[in-house]
């Protein structure tokens, strides 16, 4: 039988090293940082992290093509964040994405979407979601609510806000009602330690270090940017991105995955995950 890699023209492995990237960082100095230099900086930085294998990557890139082709849109060369909310993954995968050219796997986490079966509490709604200055991003102030929980994070955490859109209600007698979708940020003491479980009202958690990484290297600031150079006076100050190809798209699926495979489960420390070279693989776009 054909393997998964098989299936595909090239396949080869990115040779690199964690002191090479970290120099080559300092000596490009204000030069955006290229796709093939982002992987080992989300395993260094980000905590907790995931590492699918390549027949996970190569299954989620198709799905990402799926979902931008069924919604009209067309990616050109930009990064782009899926998140699987099936309840046997809960989890977040940052693509490169080009045209013609190899897709590239920067990184995996875990996250909490919605949780179903109580008041006010939505499923995470599917589909293509613009990362655009039409709904400004903000950020969290830090204060804790009456029960003692900082539900944006610690001060200063960005919210990534992605408007009001239509989801199931996980209440009641269910339907459709209106939330408000947004990727940020949890309590760092009570709630991060449950991200890769479903636990929010329908907005996408993620934890403070993959916050501070999406933030500070601009990876979905494109629209932001644009704004920017056109003069626009955004409410928040925003980072100038620091990657070459900064996207818009957050995409949202269901795997509808009955078991949870063994990589959805955080099991690497970073240092384990930068030394393995099958997390840094190129492989063919989808056609």
């Amino acid at each position: 039988m054909t393997s998964v890699a098989d299936r595909f023209r090239r396949l080869f492995v990115v040779f690199t090293t964690a002191a090479g990237v970290c120099s080559g960082m300092l000596q490009v100095g204000h030069a955006q940082i290229m796709p093939d230099e982002l992987a080992p900086t989300f395993y260094k930085q980000v905590r907790p992290a995931l590492a699918p294998p390549i027949e996970e990557q190569l299954l989620y890139a198709g799905l990402a093509y799926k979902s931008l082709q069924g919604s009209g849109l067309v990616s050109g060369s930009e990064y782009i964040v899926l998140v699987d909310r099936s309840a046997s993954v809960q989890a977040i995968f940052i693509f490169w994405l080009e045209q013609g050219q190899p897709t590239i796997f920067i990184g995996a986490s875990p996250v909490s979407t919605g949780r179903v079966g109580q008041f006010d509490h939505f499923e995470t709604p599917t589909g293509v979601f613009e990362h655009s200055v039409d709904n400004p991003d903000f950020r969290a102030e830090g204060t804790k609510n009456a029960l003692g929980i900082r539900g944006y994070g610690v001060k200063g955490m960005r919210v990534f806000d992605f408007g009001w859109q239509q989801a199931t209600r996980g209440w009641g007698g269910g339907g459709l009602g209106t939330m408000r979708l947004q990727m940020h940020a949890t309590d760092p003491d009570l709630l991060e330690a449950k991200l890769g479980t479903q636990q929010s009202k329908g907005c996408i958690r993620i934890s403070a270090s993959l916050n501070h990484w999406l933030d500070t290297f601009g990876i979905i600031e494109a629209d932001y940017a644009d704004a920017v150079n056109k003069g626009m006076h955004l409410p928040v100050a925003m980072p100038t991105p620091k990657v070459y190809g900064s996207g818009r798209f957050l995409i949202v699926i269901d795997s509808g995955r009955s078991t949870r495979p063994e990589w959805a489960t955080p099991q690497f420390s970073p240092r384990n995950i930068l030394n393995s070279s099958s997390n840094l693989l190129y492989f063919d776009n989808f056609r």
